[in-house]
């Protein structure tokens, strides 16, 4: 099957029904067809061919639904851009994947100028919001009511559907290749273990993130309506909540940390609301619980990665929620948890986690030596340290490039992390290493306090102490206003690390 068939499916089988609601203005499932047929038609009388690829990079609104699904249906390739980028970096996507077409709006328009400014070859530039002229053509006016002859769909469910370009964290983005088969088995596997029902949910993942287009194609299968949001804003979504009956959505830990310490939350009515799906990051434990109090909803963790198109495993309503755990695995995945030489550990054990199944990428573009890298003998190999209990619940310990190692020890950041952020004072914290000429590495833990609280630093390492092995315990701690952080909520610890490195001088 492939990505534009979930729109086909979704009204047979529910008929035609309010799809995407944004700004109190409301589409149809059959709209969206429409809007999405005109693009495909706009973008074939346009010069695109098959395989082609298309950047769309704007904020979260009805046309970037429409652009996927035009552009698949047109039989080129997606490539979701998060908006936030520097021009720099968008320009860096449209030239490795040798974009023909770019779809925009007013909002991000003159960075998209920018990234192409002195490009020899520069792509047709689409924007939904803004009048065609001075290079650009607005998207509407592009639009085809009748199909031109040419390229329709490839009917290869191995074929190329989406690139989708990591976050670049250590050098520049990696463009994931999704196919069709990755990413339709992914929502149809997600929906099954979940089994969710019809209902109206919120759109505040960014949909340029494998998170937020992997939620919107669940949407298609399960008949439900999407109120999309360009921003989170915490009043305009506890009000969905209030209006629509909300009773689930998928969000990441920054957001749910923010309608948990929002002070005006109590104003609406969020009492529909049954659970919320969390992603992307780890969840504190703390956080979770504590949401659970005051909203009176389960928070259901559950892990994936783009390369794994993305979901690997998840919490759902009909299993016990282990505290800490990010679920079991859905349908059509298998996990592994292997040592430094590839051989699987006891159940318990931390290792490297291994991931196989019909949602694993079949590499990255044009970068044979890292595709072999992460893929050998059919299994993904994620980077990400973690283990299985009993009844088959994973854990994610670490990222293995975040592990500290301290004096010969390893140190698993997310130990302390859980602690500290259990701490009354303490409103979200972050643990980094930094290089240390006697320790090798030394353990640095970066602090939120909670609005008003009144923390010292030796308060808070006397806290570890009293908690921790002492090879665990932070060296310092370094107080922030705020922990940096990427376009979907993910802590930036590359950034941490470099931020710590200057406040703190290793002896």
């Amino acid at each position: 099957m492939k990505l534009e068939d979930l729109l086909e499916i979704n009204i047979t089988e529910f008929g035609e029904y309010p799809f995407l609601i944004s700004k109190e203005k409301q589409y149809t499932n059959v709209e969206t067809k429409t809007y999405a047929d005109q693009i495909a038609n706009g973008l074939k009388r346009h010069g695109i061919e098959r395989g082609d690829r298309v950047v769309v990079c704007m904020p979260n609104c009805p046309e970037v639904i429409f652009a996927y699904q035009g552009i698949t249906r047109s039989g080129a390739v997606i490539v979701p851009v998060m908006f936030t980028l520097h021009p720099k970096e968008i320009r860096f996507i449209i030239q490795n994947c040798n974009a023909k077409a770019v779809i925009t709006s007013a909002f991000v328009a003159e960075n998209i100028k920018s990234a192409l400014d002195g490009l020899d070859s520069k792509p047709l530039l689409f924007v939904a919001d803004l009048p065609s002229g001075n290079g650009l053509l607005n998207l509407y006016d592009m639009m085809e009511p009748d199909s031109p002859n040419g390229n329709e769909p490839d009917s290869d469910n191995n074929g190329l559907a989406v690139i989708l370009y990591t976050s670049g964290t250590t050098g520049n983005p990696k463009g994931v290749l999704l196919t069709h088969k990755n990413l339709y088995s992914n929502a149809v596997n997600s929906v099954a273990h979940n089994e969710t029902e019809q209902g109206t949910t919120i759109g505040v993942l960014p949909l340029a993130h494998v998170y937020g287009l992997t939620i919107s194609n669940t949407c298609f299968l399960t008949g439900s309506s999407i109120v999309i949001f360009s921003k989170f804003d915490l009043d305009e979504v506890f009000k969905a909540i209030e209006k629509y009956k909300v009773r689930s959505f998928s969000a990441v830990p920054a957001m749910i940390h923010a309608m948990l310490a929002s002070p005006n939350s109590d104003k609406y009515d969020t009492s529909s609301l049954e659970w919320v799906g969390s992603g992307s990051a780890p969840l504190p434990v703390a956080l979770l619980n504590a949401f659970k109090n005051k909203f009176g909803a389960d928070v259901l963790e559950g892990y994936g990665l783009s390369e794994a198109a993305p979901v690997v495993t998840a919490h759902n309503t009909n299993i016990a929620i282990k505290p800490g755990s990010v679920g079991t695995p859905i349908p059509g995945v298998e996990v592994r948890i292997v040592d430094e030489e590839g051989k699987q550990v006891p159940v318990g054990d931390v290792g490297e986690l291994l991931v196989r199944g019909d949602n694993v990428t079949p590499g990255y573009y044009n970068n044979e030596q890292e595709t072999n890298r992460v893929l050998r003998n059919g299994w993904l190999h994620t980077g990400d340290m973690a283990r299985l209990d009993d009844d088959g619940y994973l854990y994610i310990v670490d990222r293995k490039k975040d592990l500290i190692i301290r004096g010969g020890f390893n140190v698993y950041p997310r130990d302390v992390e859980e602690l500290l952020n259990g701490h009354g004072k303490v409103f979200e914290a972050a643990v980094v290493g930094v290089p240390d000429e006697k320790m090798g590495e030394e353990i640095i833990a970066c602090v939120v306090k909670k609005p008003g609280a009144a923390v010292a630093e030796e308060e808070l390492i006397q806290y570890c102490q009293d908690h921790l092995a002492k090879n665990k315990t932070p060296r310092r701690i370094v107080f922030m206003d705020a922990l940096p952080r990427n376009g979907v909520g993910k802590i930036l610890k590359t950034r941490l690390r470099q931020t710590a490195a200057e406040v703190i001088t290793p002896s």
